[in-house]
């Protein structure tokens, strides 16, 4: 942080600078490593580029650093807090968007599975300190019962957590090291739920994971927010499903993903698209409620497709890959 020598006066402005970041594509590598490495006894090759995208957000900056940026570059220069909640710091804002980076990866992981009609199962990814789970459930158990009712996926898991009250009692029926544990579980209180109806909490963060011969892991570090779910979704698709799903076209694009397989909107995509333009991306996927934007994002000749659901990104792909015209942003 900048300041006066001798003085607690600080010189940075209170706002932030959002620009193109880095696009890695899904189906490559990092320092050798899969970015999305799938184990199964069938994996299919794949060709092209299904490529993530990114904002860069520089924040800290003097008034002549953000005049800079303002004056000589694309960015786009926004209020701190929206960047940075005021009740937050910087190490408790990375440490959410890691939060939400990996359930977008459950959410993508999930979507998969149900495109290609393959069992899924619950597993925990670990418990919340100071609730009543820490302690009882353990990372990698396989919640298999909720109240005598058999669960496949984390959403089945919530709704029925959803359906009480704090306070409550939840039956948990979990394989652990392959053998079956009954568990009983107090629900708290969700800590966003203060003066409004109360919101029960399990404290268990869950992950959906194939139920079949199948490993699916995310190796990409430094990189936080929700964002990149329908992506990672493609590239799970792409490889365990004959064929090349982008036709070995270079796509790019964003967009969360709910583990329904619905594309939400995202912040900066106008950004994203310049950097998937720049890179030399054919064609963006963008979430339809962010269509509006993403056209005022620099893209030439790229074709930005408008996607609502991940059948529409398929779809997508599907009529570029044939030479025929996508749904596309208006």
């Amino acid at each position: 942080m900048d300041k006066v020598p001798g003085t607690d006066i600080d010189l940075t402005v209170p706002y932030a600078a959002e620009g193109p970041g880095p696009t890695v594509n899904t189906l490559g590598d990092v320092d050798g490593t899969d970015v999305v490495e799938v184990h199964a006894p069938e994996v299919d090759d794949t060709a092209g580029n299904l490529n993530m995208t990114t904002v860069s957000v520089r924040s800290h900056m003097t008034l002549v650093q953000a005049l800079g940026r303002w004056m000589f570059t694309d960015d786009t220069i926004v209020p701190l807090d929206t960047v940075i909640p005021p009740t937050m710091n910087d190490e408790e804002v990375k440490e959410a968007n890691q939060q939400a980076f990996d359930q977008s990866e459950s959410a993508a992981t999930a979507t998969a599975l149900r495109y290609l009609h393959l069992p899924m199962r619950v597993a925990v990814g670990g418990t919340m300190e100071n609730t009543n789970a820490d302690g009882v459930l353990q990372a990698d158990d396989i919640i298999t019962e909720v109240d005598g009712k058999k669960v496949s996926e984390p959403a089945e898991v919530q709704d029925a957590v959803r359906a009480k009250k704090p306070g409550d009692t939840v039956d948990l029926t979990v394989e652990r090291d392959g053998k079956p544990r009954h568990e009983k579980v107090e629900l708290g209180e969700h800590p966003d739920a203060h003066g409004r109806e109360k919101t029960p909490l399990l404290g268990v963060l869950m992950k959906a994971v194939p139920a079949d011969d199948i490993d699916v892991k995310y190796n990409l570090q430094d990189i936080g927010g929700p964002s990149a779910g329908m992506m990672f979704s493609l590239a799970v698709i792409d490889k365990l499903s004959p064929g090349e799903l982008n036709a070995g076209k270079f796509v790019a694009g964003t967009g969360t993903i709910a583990e329904d397989g619905t594309v939400g909107p995202i912040g900066g995509i106008q950004h994203k698209v310049e950097a998937a333009s720049e890179a030399g991306a054919e064609l963006f996927l963008a979430p339809r409620d962010n269509c509006a934007e993403a056209l005022r994002g620099k893209h030439g000749d790229m074709t930005i497709a408008a996607v609502g659901n991940i059948d529409d990104a398929v779809k997508a792909m599907d009529d570029f890959g044939r030479g025929e015209t996508p749904q596309l942003c208006e």
